[in-house]
């Protein structure tokens, strides 16, 4: 299950238990065109108010910025008009910086196989 970043509030994925073993995240570039993971789906969680990421065996617990970005990948967006979006949605935000933890938060995705990057 997800924990909070307390300096965030963003929910931390847990680190990739299956895969080639090395630890290493897919590399998530600006033209990197990410999806929704085959057989995954997003969803309104009536108990919460909020949104979860159902995969095979997973439940991720989505929170206000997760469900965010995730509400963006379409497939058709690259990761930069993405970023693009979000920046213009919420004030005071960099760039830069939303750049850094979007990439990061989809490499964490992609490597459950919850996110496809096309």
């Amino acid at each position: 299950m997800p924990t909070r970043d307390s300096a965030t509030g963003a929910a931390k994925i847990p680190p990739q238990r299956r895969g080639d073993g090395t630890g290493r995240l897919p590399v998530v570039t600006g033209d990197s065109r990410p999806r929704l993971g085959r057989h995954v789906r997003m969803r309104p969680d009536r108990p919460t108010g909020g949104w979860v990421l159902l995969g095979p065996e997973t439940v991720v617990v989505l929170n206000r910025t997760g469900h965010a970005v995730l509400r963006l990948c379409d497939g058709q967006r690259t990761v930069d008009e993405l970023v693009a979006a979000l920046v213009e949605d919420f004030d005071e935000t960099d760039a830069l910086t939303v750049g850094d933890q979007v990439r990061d938060y989809l490499g964490r995705l992609a490597a459950r196989s919850l996110v496809a990057l096309g």
